[in-house]
Protein backbone atom coordinates (compact mmCIF):
# COMPACT_ATOMS: atom_id res chain seq x y z
CA UNK A 1 0.00 0.00 0.00
CA UNK A 2 1.26 3.15 -0.96
CA UNK A 3 0.64 6.51 1.20
CA UNK A 4 -0.93 9.29 -0.18
CA UNK A 5 1.84 11.49 1.38
CA UNK A 6 -0.01 14.43 1.79
CA UNK A 7 2.76 16.09 3.56
CA UNK A 8 5.44 15.53 0.56
CA UNK A 9 8.16 14.17 3.24
CA UNK A 10 8.74 10.76 1.18
CA UNK A 11 12.67 10.54 0.40
CA UNK A 12 15.74 8.80 0.09
CA UNK A 13 18.13 8.02 2.38
CA UNK A 14 21.32 6.90 2.25
CA UNK A 15 22.90 4.32 4.75
CA UNK A 16 25.99 2.30 4.05
CA UNK A 17 26.27 1.35 -0.18
CA UNK A 18 22.70 0.99 0.41
CA UNK A 19 19.68 3.44 -0.70
CA UNK A 20 16.19 2.71 1.42
CA UNK A 21 13.07 5.19 0.86
CA UNK A 22 11.37 6.67 4.29
CA UNK A 23 8.96 8.78 5.72
CA UNK A 24 10.81 11.96 6.73
CA UNK A 25 9.49 13.45 10.15
CA UNK A 26 11.68 17.20 9.13
CA UNK A 27 10.30 17.36 5.96
CA UNK A 28 6.67 16.56 7.08
CA UNK A 29 6.79 19.45 9.83
CA UNK A 30 8.29 21.54 6.50
CA UNK A 31 4.87 21.08 5.07
CA UNK A 32 2.55 21.65 7.49
CA UNK A 33 3.22 19.46 10.57
CA UNK A 34 5.00 22.35 12.90
CA UNK A 35 6.51 21.72 15.92
CA UNK A 36 6.29 17.68 15.58
CA UNK A 37 10.64 18.02 16.14
CA UNK A 38 9.45 18.91 19.75
CA UNK A 39 7.19 15.64 20.58
CA UNK A 40 8.23 12.70 22.47
CA UNK A 41 10.44 10.08 20.58
CA UNK A 42 7.65 7.35 21.19
CA UNK A 43 4.66 10.03 19.71
CA UNK A 44 7.24 10.14 16.99
CA UNK A 45 7.13 6.83 16.06
CA UNK A 46 3.62 6.50 16.16
CA UNK A 47 3.35 9.64 13.67
CA UNK A 48 6.12 8.29 10.97
CA UNK A 49 3.61 4.83 11.12
CA UNK A 50 0.73 7.01 10.11
CA UNK A 51 2.61 8.97 7.68
CA UNK A 52 3.72 5.73 6.12
CA UNK A 53 -0.11 4.04 5.93
CA UNK A 54 -1.90 7.22 5.16
CA UNK A 55 -4.77 5.72 3.01
CA UNK A 56 -8.00 8.37 3.37
CA UNK A 57 -9.50 5.53 5.28
CA UNK A 58 -7.56 4.11 8.29
CA UNK A 59 -5.24 7.06 8.60
CA UNK A 60 -6.29 10.43 6.87
CA UNK A 61 -5.01 13.81 6.72
CA UNK A 62 -6.64 15.08 9.67
CA UNK A 63 -5.45 11.96 11.72
CA UNK A 64 -1.92 13.00 10.76
CA UNK A 65 -2.54 16.71 12.10
CA UNK A 66 -3.90 15.15 15.36
CA UNK A 67 -0.44 14.19 16.21
CA UNK A 68 1.10 17.83 15.43
CA UNK A 69 -2.22 19.03 17.57
CA UNK A 70 -1.16 16.97 20.19
CA UNK A 71 1.63 19.80 21.43
CA UNK A 72 -1.17 22.13 22.14
CA UNK A 73 -2.62 19.99 25.60
CA UNK A 74 -0.48 16.89 25.35
CA UNK A 75 -3.35 14.74 25.30
CA UNK A 76 -5.71 13.85 22.39
CA UNK A 77 -9.32 11.89 22.28
CA UNK A 78 -8.34 11.25 18.60
CA UNK A 79 -8.53 7.83 17.55
CA UNK A 80 -5.31 6.59 15.26
CA UNK A 81 -4.67 2.68 13.14
CA UNK A 82 -1.30 1.59 14.56
CA UNK A 83 0.33 -0.87 12.33
CA UNK A 84 3.12 -2.57 13.96
CA UNK A 85 6.20 -3.73 11.90
CA UNK A 86 6.45 -7.49 13.17
CA UNK A 87 4.23 -9.78 15.62
CA UNK A 88 5.91 -11.63 18.75
CA UNK A 89 4.33 -15.07 19.64
CA UNK A 90 4.90 -17.65 22.30
CA UNK A 91 4.09 -21.55 21.35
CA UNK A 92 1.23 -21.14 24.33
CA UNK A 93 -0.95 -18.62 21.95
CA UNK A 94 1.25 -18.99 18.78
CA UNK A 95 0.17 -22.40 17.59
CA UNK A 96 -3.45 -21.46 17.88
CA UNK A 97 -3.02 -18.77 15.44
CA UNK A 98 -1.30 -20.88 12.91
CA UNK A 99 -3.71 -24.02 13.00
CA UNK A 100 -6.09 -21.37 12.15
CA UNK A 101 -3.43 -20.10 8.85
CA UNK A 102 -3.49 -23.81 8.56
CA UNK A 103 -7.68 -23.84 8.49
CA UNK A 104 -8.07 -21.24 6.17
CA UNK A 105 -5.72 -22.83 3.81
CA UNK A 106 -7.31 -25.68 3.92
CA UNK A 107 -11.04 -23.80 3.14
CA UNK A 108 -9.20 -22.07 0.29
CA UNK A 109 -8.72 -25.52 -1.08
CA UNK A 110 -11.89 -26.28 -1.16
CA UNK A 111 -13.04 -23.12 -2.73
CA UNK A 112 -10.97 -23.35 -5.51
CA UNK A 113 -8.62 -21.33 -4.99
CA UNK A 114 -4.70 -21.02 -4.33
CA UNK A 115 -3.79 -22.32 -0.79
CA UNK A 116 -0.45 -20.63 -0.49
CA UNK A 117 -2.46 -17.50 -0.89
CA UNK A 118 -2.69 -17.51 2.59
CA UNK A 119 0.12 -15.94 4.64
CA UNK A 120 0.81 -12.90 7.93
CA UNK A 121 0.61 -10.16 6.22
CA UNK A 122 3.46 -8.63 8.56
CA UNK A 123 6.67 -10.77 9.89
CA UNK A 124 5.60 -13.13 12.41
CA UNK A 125 7.99 -14.83 15.01
CA UNK A 126 6.84 -17.82 17.46
CA UNK A 127 9.15 -18.24 20.40
CA UNK A 128 8.90 -21.59 22.05
CA UNK A 129 9.84 -20.43 25.49
CA UNK A 130 9.50 -21.54 29.02
CA UNK A 131 9.51 -25.69 27.40
CA UNK A 132 11.87 -27.39 28.31
CA UNK A 133 11.49 -29.14 31.74
CA UNK A 134 14.52 -30.38 33.91
CA UNK A 135 14.35 -34.15 33.78
CA UNK A 136 18.29 -34.26 33.68
CA UNK A 137 20.85 -32.44 35.87
CA UNK A 138 24.16 -32.50 37.32
CA UNK A 139 25.99 -33.05 34.25
CA UNK A 140 27.89 -31.52 31.24
CA UNK A 141 25.14 -33.57 28.96
CA UNK A 142 22.08 -32.38 31.31
CA UNK A 143 21.15 -29.42 28.78
CA UNK A 144 21.44 -31.35 25.46
CA UNK A 145 19.54 -34.51 26.62
CA UNK A 146 16.81 -32.24 27.48
CA UNK A 147 16.14 -30.54 25.20
CA UNK A 148 16.09 -34.16 22.98
CA UNK A 149 13.77 -35.26 25.71
CA UNK A 150 11.71 -32.03 24.98
CA UNK A 151 11.79 -32.86 21.46
CA UNK A 152 10.11 -36.72 22.21
CA UNK A 153 7.46 -35.33 24.36
CA UNK A 154 6.38 -32.81 22.22
CA UNK A 155 6.92 -33.74 18.73
CA UNK A 156 3.64 -33.58 16.97
CA UNK A 157 3.72 -29.92 17.96
CA UNK A 158 7.34 -29.33 16.67
CA UNK A 159 6.69 -31.20 13.33
CA UNK A 160 3.84 -28.86 12.93
CA UNK A 161 5.33 -25.91 13.86
CA UNK A 162 8.25 -26.91 11.07
CA UNK A 163 5.85 -27.38 8.62
CA UNK A 164 4.37 -23.75 9.17
CA UNK A 165 8.11 -22.41 8.87
CA UNK A 166 8.51 -23.86 5.49
CA UNK A 167 5.30 -23.14 4.26
CA UNK A 168 4.25 -19.99 5.38
CA UNK A 169 5.92 -16.57 4.78
CA UNK A 170 6.50 -13.83 6.84
CA UNK A 171 6.72 -16.71 9.89
CA UNK A 172 9.78 -18.19 11.78
CA UNK A 173 10.09 -20.63 14.51
CA UNK A 174 12.45 -20.25 16.89
CA UNK A 175 13.14 -23.87 18.63
CA UNK A 176 13.05 -24.79 22.38
CA UNK A 177 15.84 -24.41 24.30
CA UNK A 178 17.27 -21.07 22.91
CA UNK A 179 15.71 -18.67 25.59
CA UNK A 180 12.19 -16.88 26.98
CA UNK A 181 10.84 -14.72 23.65
CA UNK A 182 12.08 -11.12 25.55
CA UNK A 183 15.70 -12.38 25.68
CA UNK A 184 15.39 -13.72 21.95
CA UNK A 185 13.31 -10.48 20.93
CA UNK A 186 15.98 -8.13 22.39
CA UNK A 187 19.18 -10.15 21.82
CA UNK A 188 18.17 -11.33 18.25
CA UNK A 189 14.83 -10.50 16.73
CA UNK A 190 14.42 -6.30 17.10
CA UNK A 191 16.46 -4.36 14.74
CA UNK A 192 15.40 -0.61 15.93
CA UNK A 193 15.51 0.34 12.28
CA UNK A 194 13.16 -2.27 10.31
CA UNK A 195 12.87 -2.53 6.40
CA UNK A 196 10.93 -4.31 4.17
CA UNK A 197 11.22 -4.16 0.12
CA UNK A 198 7.53 -3.32 -1.13
CA UNK A 199 5.44 -1.53 -4.06
CA UNK A 200 5.92 1.87 -3.88
CA UNK A 201 4.27 4.62 -6.84
CA UNK A 202 6.79 7.38 -7.31
CA UNK A 203 6.52 9.77 -10.30
CA UNK A 204 3.27 7.63 -11.62
CA UNK A 205 5.04 4.46 -11.74
CA UNK A 206 5.11 1.88 -9.61
CA UNK A 207 8.36 0.37 -8.53
CA UNK A 208 9.92 -1.85 -5.89
CA UNK A 209 11.40 0.02 -3.05
CA UNK A 210 13.71 -1.09 0.22
CA UNK A 211 11.16 1.14 2.60
CA UNK A 212 13.26 1.93 6.07
CA UNK A 213 10.99 2.72 9.39
CA UNK A 214 11.00 2.35 12.89
CA UNK A 215 10.84 -1.07 14.68
CA UNK A 216 7.20 -1.59 16.36
CA UNK A 217 6.20 -4.94 17.52
CA UNK A 218 3.10 -5.95 19.29
CA UNK A 219 3.81 -9.69 21.57
CA UNK A 220 1.20 -12.04 23.12
CA UNK A 221 3.05 -11.14 26.28
CA UNK A 222 2.38 -8.16 28.72
CA UNK A 223 6.51 -7.96 29.09
CA UNK A 224 6.83 -7.60 25.02
CA UNK A 225 7.87 -4.19 27.00
CA UNK A 226 11.48 -5.31 27.73
CA UNK A 227 12.56 -4.38 24.01
CA UNK A 228 11.39 -0.82 24.58
CA UNK A 229 15.00 -0.59 26.45
CA UNK A 230 16.43 -0.82 22.44
CA UNK A 231 14.13 1.54 21.14
CA UNK A 232 11.57 -0.65 20.11
CA UNK A 233 8.10 0.95 20.50
CA UNK A 234 5.83 -2.70 21.51
CA UNK A 235 3.72 -4.08 24.20
CA UNK A 236 1.55 -6.74 25.11
CA UNK A 237 -1.88 -7.58 23.35
CA UNK A 238 -3.86 -10.95 23.84
CA UNK A 239 -3.99 -13.58 20.89
CA UNK A 240 -6.81 -12.23 19.17
CA UNK A 241 -5.20 -8.92 18.63
CA UNK A 242 -2.07 -10.33 17.99
CA UNK A 243 -3.63 -12.55 15.16
CA UNK A 244 -5.26 -9.53 13.43
CA UNK A 245 -2.35 -7.80 14.00
CA UNK A 246 -0.53 -10.49 12.14
CA UNK A 247 -3.37 -10.34 9.08
CA UNK A 248 -2.60 -7.15 8.82
CA UNK A 249 -5.60 -5.30 10.50
CA UNK A 250 -4.53 -2.09 11.81
CA UNK A 251 -5.19 -1.49 15.38
CA UNK A 252 -7.53 0.77 17.56
CA UNK A 253 -6.02 3.29 20.14
CA UNK A 254 -6.19 6.98 21.04
CA UNK A 255 -3.16 9.02 21.05
CA UNK A 256 -1.70 8.60 24.58
CA UNK A 257 -0.64 10.97 27.15
CA UNK A 258 3.26 10.39 27.57
CA UNK A 259 4.36 10.73 31.16
CA UNK A 260 8.74 12.10 31.07
CA UNK A 261 10.83 10.79 33.93
CA UNK A 262 14.30 12.57 33.75
CA UNK A 263 16.98 10.71 35.24
CA UNK A 264 19.78 12.69 36.17
CA UNK A 265 23.05 11.24 37.89
CA UNK A 266 24.49 7.88 37.75
CA UNK A 267 23.68 4.87 39.80
CA UNK A 268 25.76 4.34 43.00
CA UNK A 269 28.55 1.50 43.36
CA UNK A 270 26.80 -1.74 44.17
CA UNK A 271 23.37 -0.93 43.34
CA UNK A 272 21.61 -2.51 40.47
CA UNK A 273 18.87 -2.56 37.87
CA UNK A 274 16.62 -4.36 40.07
CA UNK A 275 17.00 -1.73 43.07
CA UNK A 276 16.26 0.93 40.08
CA UNK A 277 13.29 -1.02 38.66
CA UNK A 278 12.02 -0.97 42.00
CA UNK A 279 12.20 2.41 42.76
CA UNK A 280 10.78 3.53 39.01
CA UNK A 281 7.82 1.03 39.60
CA UNK A 282 7.31 2.41 43.24
CA UNK A 283 7.44 6.10 41.64
CA UNK A 284 5.12 5.64 38.48
CA UNK A 285 2.96 3.73 40.36
CA UNK A 286 2.02 6.44 42.99
CA UNK A 287 2.06 8.77 40.17
CA UNK A 288 -1.01 6.40 37.96
CA UNK A 289 0.65 5.89 34.67
CA UNK A 290 -2.13 3.07 33.33
CA UNK A 291 -3.02 3.77 29.70
CA UNK A 292 0.08 5.98 28.79
CA UNK A 293 2.99 5.97 27.68
CA UNK A 294 6.11 6.56 29.93
CA UNK A 295 9.47 7.82 28.13
CA UNK A 296 13.14 8.52 29.58
CA UNK A 297 14.90 11.49 28.87
CA UNK A 298 17.77 13.52 30.63
CA UNK A 299 21.41 13.32 31.46
CA UNK A 300 21.27 10.21 33.42
CA UNK A 301 20.71 8.17 30.22
CA UNK A 302 24.72 8.81 29.43
CA UNK A 303 25.00 6.34 32.10
CA UNK A 304 22.66 3.34 31.66
CA UNK A 305 22.95 0.77 29.38
CA UNK A 306 20.54 -0.76 27.38
CA UNK A 307 20.73 -3.77 29.51
CA UNK A 308 19.46 -1.95 31.73
CA UNK A 309 17.15 -0.28 30.49
CA UNK A 310 15.24 -3.64 29.17
CA UNK A 311 15.19 -4.14 33.26
CA UNK A 312 12.95 -0.72 33.54
CA UNK A 313 11.21 -1.78 30.06
CA UNK A 314 10.11 -4.95 30.88
CA UNK A 315 8.38 -3.96 34.25
CA UNK A 316 5.99 -1.69 32.26
CA UNK A 317 3.08 -3.77 33.42
CA UNK A 318 4.47 -3.83 37.14
CA UNK A 319 4.09 0.14 36.63
CA UNK A 320 0.52 0.12 34.94
CA UNK A 321 2.29 2.17 31.78
CA UNK A 322 2.20 0.67 27.80
CA UNK A 323 5.18 1.42 27.18
CA UNK A 324 8.72 2.52 28.79
CA UNK A 325 10.18 3.70 26.04
CA UNK A 326 14.05 4.79 25.31
CA UNK A 327 15.34 5.82 22.27
CA UNK A 328 17.97 5.31 20.08
CA UNK A 329 21.64 6.86 21.52
CA UNK A 330 25.21 5.82 21.37
CA UNK A 331 24.61 2.96 23.77
CA UNK A 332 21.78 1.16 21.64
CA UNK A 333 24.32 1.15 18.80
CA UNK A 334 27.02 -0.45 21.14
CA UNK A 335 24.21 -3.12 22.49
CA UNK A 336 23.62 -3.36 18.56
CA UNK A 337 27.43 -3.96 17.72
CA UNK A 338 28.00 -6.59 20.64
CA UNK A 339 24.86 -8.54 19.89
CA UNK A 340 26.29 -9.55 16.25
CA UNK A 341 23.97 -7.22 14.20
CA UNK A 342 24.93 -6.85 10.55
CA UNK A 343 27.07 -3.74 10.13
CA UNK A 344 24.92 -2.55 7.29
CA UNK A 345 21.52 -3.09 10.00
CA UNK A 346 23.42 -0.86 12.29
CA UNK A 347 24.80 1.22 9.67
CA UNK A 348 20.98 2.00 8.70
CA UNK A 349 19.92 3.00 12.36
CA UNK A 350 22.86 5.11 12.87
CA UNK A 351 21.85 7.34 9.76
CA UNK A 352 17.70 6.80 10.21
CA UNK A 353 17.56 7.97 13.37
CA UNK A 354 19.91 10.59 13.02
CA UNK A 355 17.96 12.04 9.56
CA UNK A 356 14.66 11.15 11.35
CA UNK A 357 15.41 13.78 14.63
CA UNK A 358 15.48 10.09 16.62
CA UNK A 359 18.53 9.86 17.88
CA UNK A 360 18.85 11.13 21.48
CA UNK A 361 22.62 13.42 21.86
CA UNK A 362 24.37 14.41 25.39
CA UNK A 363 22.58 18.04 26.39
CA UNK A 364 19.59 17.46 23.83
CA UNK A 365 16.52 19.24 25.52
CA UNK A 366 14.14 17.06 26.69
CA UNK A 367 10.85 16.87 24.41
CA UNK A 368 7.67 18.39 25.73
CA UNK A 369 5.62 15.55 27.54
CA UNK A 370 2.04 15.61 29.38
CA UNK A 371 4.16 15.74 32.78
CA UNK A 372 7.49 15.34 33.64
CA UNK A 373 8.83 13.51 36.54
CA UNK A 374 12.46 13.61 37.94
CA UNK A 375 14.86 10.90 39.52
CA UNK A 376 18.45 10.96 40.59
CA UNK A 377 20.30 8.02 39.74
CA UNK A 378 22.53 8.80 43.13
CA UNK A 379 19.72 8.48 45.09
CA UNK A 380 18.60 4.75 44.53
CA UNK A 381 19.46 2.28 47.12
CA UNK A 382 19.47 -1.33 47.83
CA UNK A 383 15.82 -2.61 48.24
CA UNK A 384 13.87 -6.21 48.57
CA UNK A 385 10.26 -6.49 47.27
CA UNK A 386 8.40 -8.92 46.63
CA UNK A 387 7.64 -10.82 43.00
CA UNK A 388 3.85 -9.85 43.05
CA UNK A 389 3.66 -6.08 44.66
CA UNK A 390 7.08 -4.92 43.09
CA UNK A 391 5.57 -1.42 44.38
CA UNK A 392 6.03 -2.31 47.90
CA UNK A 393 9.94 -2.46 48.13
CA UNK A 394 11.60 -2.12 51.33
CA UNK A 395 15.02 -0.40 51.55
CA UNK A 396 17.66 -3.46 51.99
CA UNK A 397 18.62 -1.50 55.18
CA UNK A 398 15.22 -1.49 56.74
CA UNK A 399 14.74 -5.46 56.06
CA UNK A 400 16.30 -6.35 59.37
CA UNK A 401 14.06 -4.30 61.83
CA UNK A 402 11.17 -4.61 59.63
CA UNK A 403 11.33 -8.52 59.62
CA UNK A 404 11.62 -8.47 63.62
CA UNK A 405 8.71 -5.85 63.90
CA UNK A 406 6.49 -8.23 61.89
CA UNK A 407 7.63 -11.55 64.03
CA UNK A 408 6.56 -9.29 67.14
CA UNK A 409 3.29 -8.43 65.54
CA UNK A 410 2.56 -12.08 64.72
CA UNK A 411 3.64 -13.38 68.65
Amino acid sequence: MTSLDSFKCRKFLKAGNRSYLYYSLPEAEKHGLRGISRLPFSMKVLLENLLRHEDGRTVTKDTVRAVSAWLKTKSSDHEIAFRPARVLMQDFTGVPAVVDLAAMRDAMRTLGGNPKKINPLVPVDLVIDHSVIVNFFGSNAAFKKNVEEEYKQNQERYRFLKWAQSSFENFRVVPPGTGICHQVNLEYLAQTVWRRKEKVKLEGRTVVAEVAYPDTVVGTDSHTTMVNGLAVLGWGVGGIEAEAAMLGQPMSMLLPEVIGVSLAGKLKEGVTATDLVLTVTQMLRKKGVVGKFVEFCGPGLDHLSTEDRATIGNMSPEYGATCGFFPVDDDTIRYLQITGRPASAIALVKAYAKAQGLYRTSGMADPVFTEMLKLDLASVEPSLAGPKRPQDRVLLSDVESGFASAMDKES
